[in-house]
């Protein structure tokens, strides 16, 4: 059997077994804390930023894509700037798409938890894996491609060679750790509307208000309802998950 068809037919295999994975307290506290060290400290958020960062352009990607835009590229920077580049029609559209960044990493990460406490956390890393793939033609800059290539690389290893039990951990870590991510940039985020406004023309919520119309706040406050919401739905699937198995 060639490559190509062993990867596929485990990409498959991903979305016909399921298995749930009883996970303790103690250790669902310890993914916790390492998805915070992952987030928190201006060393480890460094190189994790970069995939948060990744992780919100897909958002405005993706976003785009659903309205019939069309998208001519993707850029990502050390600095865990990113920039996409998508034109269309529709105001709509390039309103649509310029909303889903901010909030995609809390959203992935919501996605990710539910598919875990389901036992579909196998389907999810198959999604996960093809979706990266596809991602790398939109990328554009060597920092983009490098992170796309690097996390498409860990999700066709998971997917080929890990243990269902594995890809579980690996699911409701990534679900934990993209959503602490997604809350930390939100917060950067208000900061620069609040303390640091001369780097207003890097917000999303500030070009959203320059090319829509409707004032900043509105769009802080969607991005901020959207993020809440898929916190406290992530913390209430993990609770019952922990309630359900003692």
């Amino acid at each position: 059997m060639s490559f190509a068809a062993t990867w596929w037919a485990a990409v498959v295999r991903g979305f016909t077994e399921s298995q749930t994975t009883a996970v303790p307290m103690p250790v669902l506290v310890g993914i916790v804390a390492a998805a915070i060290v992952l987030s928190v400290p201006a060393a480890t958020w460094r190189w994790f930023g970069l995939y948060v960062t990744f992780v919100h352009e897909l958002g405005h990607a993706y976003a785009a894509l659903m309205t019939g835009r069309y998208v001519h590229g993707l850029r990502i920077g050390l600095d865990h700037s990113g920039r996409l580049v998508s034109s269309g029609r529709s105001a709509f559209g390039a309103a649509w798409s310029g909303f889903w960044g901010y909030p995609a990493p809390a959203v992935v990460g919501l996605g990710l938890i539910a598919s875990f406490t389901a036992g579909r956390a196998g389907a999810a890393m198959s999604v996960g894996a093809v979706l990266l793939l596809v991602s790398l033609i939109f990328l554009r800059n060597i920092t983009g491609i490098a992170v796309a290539l690097c996390s498409a690389a860990i999700a066709q290893a998971l997917v080929l060679f890990a243990s269902p039990t594995a890809v579980n951990y690996v699911v409701l870590g990534l679900g934990i750790a993209l959503t602490v991510g997604g809350v930390r940039d939100l917060v950067k985020l208000v900061g620069v509307h609040t303390r640091r406004r001369h780097q207003l023309a890097s917000s999303d919520a500030y070009i959203l208000a320059r090319t829509t119309g409707a004032p900043s706040l509105l769009w802080l406050t969607g991005f901020t309802a959207v993020i809440v919401g898929a916190v406290s739905l992530s913390a209430w699937l993990l609770w019952e998950m922990f309630r359900l198995t003692q």
